[in-house]
């Protein structure tokens, strides 16, 4: 079993999509069941909706789960699992106030050591607070364990002093975490829990559970400036690169692919996910971190628009309902020209939405020739039936004829009319297009 385990405290990172897309692909590749464990046991960061906000992105990019599990209603069993601890005499309740343990570290700042809790400190203050005790897990021995991407890991008995399971109850979330993966056959996560694996090694030893789980630690993404990249970076949010239009397999695909350049190597980078369950390995995932490159995403989002069928985009223009002529294939001419001019479905419906603009606010857009623009509005406005009996020669002739415009003063004020713009498609190929729509797009 493998499980993807976000906390609902806040968007979800693209370092957590990625390590939830590795979690189901093994699963996939292993034959094991994959679910998601909302680790919702830090009561006071708990941000409501977003549990349902993660389950949804999942679904968005087709990681299907077996069932959602929410740590929080496991407490009970934490709590006996620590006071089985505290009966075997492989946990203790400890008393110190943080007082005394801010004390502690100062002393130990001062004099230039790491901060090493002692035992013997347990009790020391017991009788002096109303508080509960914490209760800590006896730790004094070393820890080494295989990493599928950066090999070996080591761990000597001094660097893990005795530390807390549970606190006011409530289990730290090292301890919910080695008991929850009880069951699971590898845990794949970022490189920023590696400082916790030793503790939750030592917590299943305590609890007398096999040792048979296998650990990947997936290396940090780092944003343009080399840094890790955090909340700040607005490409960090899986939601706001969604929000840009990029299509979910585009991006499902690039962090797949992110420090994975044997696998590019094989199957590209327009594949599907159970296309590549077959060819993936976490040993090739390289252990350097890996830059993220919000470019490489716009241009797999864009070879991947190209090759969808159009049908696909018509949810983008239900808002242009009324200007359907008799179904929706009317805008598939509309949608074929100008998937090859953009990279995103959002620029697909801007250019598209300025197809369809009032008139006015076109002109409005217009730099120069307005003269012109209303000229040549009103000479379609007029002649309406026979516009729509033209082709675009036919239609550019009628209008120098009309007019007397050539050159700039025709195709400037004649594109913006057309397509809300000043720039664009070939007029020819934008005019056989928008021709359906005609009378709407010239509307007094």
């Amino acid at each position: 079993m493998l499980r993807f385990a976000p906390s609902p405290t806040g968007d979800m990172h693209i370092g957590n999509l990625r390590a939830a897309i590795f979690n189901y692909i093994m699963a996939k590749k292993l034959k094991q069941p994959f679910i998601i464990r909302i680790e919702d046991t830090d009561l006071e960061r708990n941000i409501a909706g977003k549990d349902k906000e993660i389950l949804s992105l999942l679904q968005t990019f087709g990681l299907e789960f077996s069932s959602v599990i929410y740590q929080s209603d496991n407490f009970p069993l934490h709590r006996d699992m620590a006071l089985k601890l505290i009966k075997e005499n492989k946990a203790f309740y400890c008393y110190c106030s943080k007082e005394f343990l801010e004390e502690k570290r100062e002393e130990a700042r001062t004099q230039r050591i790491a901060f090493r809790y002692k035992d013997e400190w347990a009790e020391l203050e017991k009788g002096q607070k109303s508080t509960s005790p914490i209760i800590r897990l006896r730790a004094n021995e070393a820890v080494s364990f295989v990493d599928s991407i950066k090999g070996e890991i080591s761990f000597n008995s001094n660097e893990i002093d005795s530390f807390v399971i549970m606190r006011n109850e409530i289990p730290t979330y090292n301890f919910a975490c080695s008991i929850d993966d009880k069951e699971m056959s590898y845990i794949i996560r970022g490189e920023d829990h590696i400082s916790n694996t030793p503790k939750q090694i030592l917590i299943k030893r305590a609890l007398g559970f096999g040792e048979n789980v296998r650990y990947a630690h997936l290396p940090i993404i780092l944003n343009e400036e080399h840094k890790k990249m955090s909340k700040r970076d607005k490409a960090s949010s899986v939601q706001w690169l969604l929000s840009q239009g990029l299509e979910a397999r585009a991006i499902a695909n690039y962090l797949i692919l992110l420090g994975n350049t044997k696998l590019e190597s094989q199957i590209g980078e327009r594949f599907s996910l159970e296309s590549c369950i077959e060819h993936f390995c976490l040993e090739k995932v390289a252990s350097n971190p890996a830059q993220f490159d919000y470019k490489k995403i716009v241009q797999i989002s864009r070879d991947i628009m190209r090759e969808k069928d159009i049908t696909s985009f018509y949810p983008l223009f239900t808002h242009l309902e009324s200007m359907r002529l008799e179904s929706p294939q009317s805008f598939d001419g509309l949608i074929a020209l100008y998937i090859n001019e953009v990279s995103t479905q959002i620029a697909l419906r801007e250019h598209i939405d300025s197809v369809f603009l009032p008139i006015e606010n076109k002109r409005e857009l217009l730099l120069e020739f307005h003269n012109e623009f209303d000229n040549i509005v009103s000479i379609l406005q007029d002649n309406i039936d026979k516009v729509l009996s033209y082709d675009y020669n036919e239609l550019k002739d009628f209008i120098i004829e009309q007019s007397g415009y050539k050159g700039k003063s025709l195709f400037k004020p004649l594109r913006m009319i057309l397509s809300g713009q000043e720039h664009g498609v070939e007029l020819d190929k934008l005019y056989q297009v928008v021709k359906p729509f005609i009378s709407y797009i010239v509307r007094k």
